[in-house]
């Protein structure tokens, strides 16, 4: 593990908060503007674990989960995949989850929760 982790995320202040987070524990965060980049980032990258916001400028997070799982790079249909979101309507984190995201988590973010969902998955370095 390189303990890399790609953030898809379009807004610029959730993305500092979570790179300053992540990188103080040791993680190397990749970043991801829209959709379409993070796919193809996931795709060119060594990622260890994707956390995703569904609400993207181009195509939503969970056309995002559902291309990265039918990706040609097969260690793609096992990476990790937090939806991050604001979203928090019944039945959100069950479409998330159907769409392939292994966790889903609401915003604001709360750190220490952050913390423990990428540590379960991706033990600190």
């Amino acid at each position: 593990m390189n303990n890399n982790i790609l953030y898809i995320e379009d807004n610029p202040d959730n993305m500092r908060l979570v790179q300053r987070a992540l990188e103080s524990r040791g993680y190397r965060l990749l970043q991801a503007n829209n959709g379409l980049d993070g796919v193809q980032m996931a795709e060119t990258e060594q990622v260890d674990l994707i956390l995703l916001d569904i609400n993207l400028p181009d195509i939503d997070g969970y056309e995002v989960a559902r291309r990265l799982r039918s990706s040609q790079k097969r260690a793609l249909a096992s990476t990790p995949i937090i939806a991050v979101t604001a979203n928090a309507l019944k039945g959100d984190a069950e479409r998330a989850l159907d769409a392939g995201c292994d966790v889903y988590m609401s915003k604001p973010i709360n750190i220490r929760e952050l913390w423990a969902r990428v540590e379960a998955f991706v033990p600190t370095p």
